[in-house]
């Protein structure tokens, strides 16, 4: 963030120079102040679920309220949160993990942060391969890391390739991030493609992986996402996974995640929540037992719903010249490639010179707002939710052509 030369009470920190507002929260608050000003917007930059938390979720949370669970916790989470972690991480990669190898926090960004606050030195690398999740770079930065961004194409599936991977490693080289399914592109990392970037991570004691897995639910595929440690268990300790019930219960209001890894990282993990947050909510995580343990209905009827709403979103966009979606394996985003609309001319005889000035022209013309490539560290692109009714996503779309049709090419 800017920092003024001069303001009133203590002066800033020099790492509130190296941290910017998330562009995700940044934009969602813009779209509350068009709404509240009474503008009709479209916001296809939802990033989280329309749906409500599951019933039997939130009778656990009152049940835990009246039975006088509202006090303080272990800084990493209860032992019947841990227990079902613990259950649910033996499901998906055939691990058992011990309860001294479980961390909970308010949300998988909490856990994410604290990682890197835990491990990284002045100086420290992270590789992160982009299109990235807006708040990795940032996180490491503010915690004194050098975030080393590796690009990805179209034609790699928007994934890191070992090549690449191996080309990235240095000697300060401290994590690889992989996110799977991604966000914002929905690309899922096969068993085959996490066996070879593991491989090139097992030649390289001192670097360990950040599976970021919170999507691992929304899942298109036939089977399930896979996990890096399902496919190199002997890299157990040296991979931190990271998970949560936002997205796959509708939660994101709850915020509890939960991390899996080396004792020592949870418990690090753990002192630094004891000196900050204390503890994540002792009601969220009864809520989160009951997701964890209620079984998929839920999640099996969800998905059903998200899979009519990607493709209606897909085929809307690819119909669309000069806007090339890509159909997501995992998540409820699009990733649309809008570069060949650069250097086009709007209405008013502006230059499109860049995805933010595009998608200031979908919001002037049409009120569809989206997520600029840029954020992404992949300009030329944005992010379209599908986190939406199939009847606004139809309008969306149909504002979205007209907006497009308008540019003189």
């Amino acid at each position: 963030m800017a920092i003024p030369e001069t303001l009133p009470g203590p002066a800033p920190a020099e790492r509130m120079s190296r941290v910017k507002e998330s562009p995700s929260s940044r934009v969602a608050d813009r779209v509350r102040d068009f709404q509240a000003a009474g503008r009709k917007v479209l916001p296809l930059t939802i990033g989280e679920p329309d749906f409500d938390t599951p019933d039997h979720v939130k009778e656990a949370a009152v049940a835990a309220i009246r039975a006088g669970e509202t006090k303080y916790t272990s800084a990493n989470g209860t032992p019947a949160l841990r227990r079902a972690v613990t259950a649910r991480l033996l499901r998906k990669t055939g691990q058992s993990y011990g309860h001294d190898e479980i961390c909970v926090g308010g949300g998988a960004k909490q856990l994410i942060f604290l990682a890197f606050m835990a491990t990284l030195d002045e100086g420290d690398e992270v590789v992160v391969p982009a299109p990235y999740w807006v708040s990795y770079p940032d996180m490491v930065t503010v915690n004194g890391g050098r975030p080393v961004i590796i690009g990805t194409t179209a034609a790699e599936g928007y994934k890191i390739t070992p090549e690449r991977l191996r080309a990235a490693i240095t000697d300060r080289t401290k994590w690889v991030v992989l996110n799977t399914p991604n966000n914002p592109t929905g690309a899922v990392y096969s068993e085959a493609e996490l066996r070879g970037l593991t491989d090139v991570v097992r030649a390289h004691p001192h670097v360990s992986i950040l599976c970021d897995e919170i999507y691992d639910e929304i899942n298109y595929g036939a089977q399930p996402v896979p996990s890096a440690v399902t496919v190199a268990p002997d890299l157990r300790e040296r991979v931190f996974l990271v998970n949560g019930v936002s997205k796959a219960y509708a939660m994101t209001g709850w915020r509890i995640g939960y991390g899996a890894g080396a004792r020592w990282l949870c418990g690090a993990i753990g002192t630094l929540q004891s000196q900050s947050s204390s503890c994540p909510s002792s009601v969220s995580q009864a809520a989160a037992v009951a997701a964890l343990d209620g079984g998929r209905e839920f999640i099996d009827r969800t998905v059903g719903v998200y899979t009519a709403r990607r493709d209606l979103l897909v085929s809307g966009l690819a119909a669309i010249d000069g806007l090339r979606p890509t159909t997501p394996e995992g998540g409820f985003y699009v990733w649309v490639d809008a570069s060949a609309l650069l250097g086009s001319v709007t209405p008013s005889g502006k230059e499109v010179t860049s995805d933010a000035d595009l998608a200031e022209h979908f919001l002037d013309t049409s009120g569809v707002v989206v997520i600029t490539g840029d954020s992404y560290g992949c300009p030329g692109h944005f992010r379209a939710s599908f986190a939406l009714s199939s009847e606004t996503i139809r309008e969306a779309v149909a504002g979205l052509a007209r907006a497009v049709e308008s540019l003189r090419r």
